[in-house]
């Protein structure tokens, strides 16, 4: 009966080491599966974070950069205003011009053009209140001295000429209203005023 209970004492003494021995290595195997584990998802969770960091990153300069374009834009549309407020102050001062300078504008710029000489000086209804009675005379005169025809007329033209005029004939015309004369020389100055106002 001894060796039967020495036997089943060695067969569960056995059974009890490999057991041990078998819940160790289950032990160890858990332990590197959840340290592999715990590893790769710290690694991923940086990678996550360092991905969320750089795509903020791109997101706040993209931010940014439209920010910065939408502001430059509106201070461009700004400085436009300022600028056409200024052309259009230049046109209504040059529509206040003294009867004097306007018949002195009106003569050289007559004399400075080719012209026949018999053409109409097509003219609005307030600047010809700053012709005098004998202007058009002396006009004349001083384009005959040029060996024109000197029969220059005027004509009161309701629309279409506010301060200056515009030579007329046979249908071709030359504009020399201040309203086109600004404009000729809006965009070879623009940059310039711009420059004036805004450095």
């Amino acid at each position: 009966m001894s060796n039967i209970d020495n036997l089943t004492a060695k067969i569960e003494s056995d059974a009890n080491a490999r057991k041990d021995e078998i819940l160790h290595e289950a032990e160890l195997k858990a332990s590197r599966i959840i340290n592999a584990k715990t590893e790769e998802a710290c690694n991923e969770s940086q990678l996550i974070i360092r991905k969320a960091g750089l795509d903020s990153g791109v997101i706040l300069e993209k931010a940014i950069s439209k920010a910065e374009l939408e502001m430059r834009n509106k201070k461009l549309e700004v400085k436009q205003i300022i600028i056409e407020k200024v052309f259009s102050k230049a046109k209504e001062e040059l529509a206040k011009m003294p009867a004097k300078d306007f018949e002195t504008f009106v003569t050289d710029s007559i004399m400075n053009l080719d012209i026949d000489g018999d053409e109409a000086i097509l003219i609005g209804e307030e600047d010809m209140k700053k012709i005098s009675a004998g202007y058009l005379d002396t006009l004349n005169a001083g384009l005959k001295l040029k060996g024109k025809s000197g029969e220059l007329k005027f004509e009161v033209k309701e629309a279409g000429v506010n301060g200056g005029f515009i030579l007329s004939k046979n249908g071709i015309e030359i504009n020399n209203t201040f309203e086109d004369l600004v404009n000729s020389i809006k965009y070879e100055v623009e940059y310039e005023i711009g420059k004036i106002l805004f450095n």
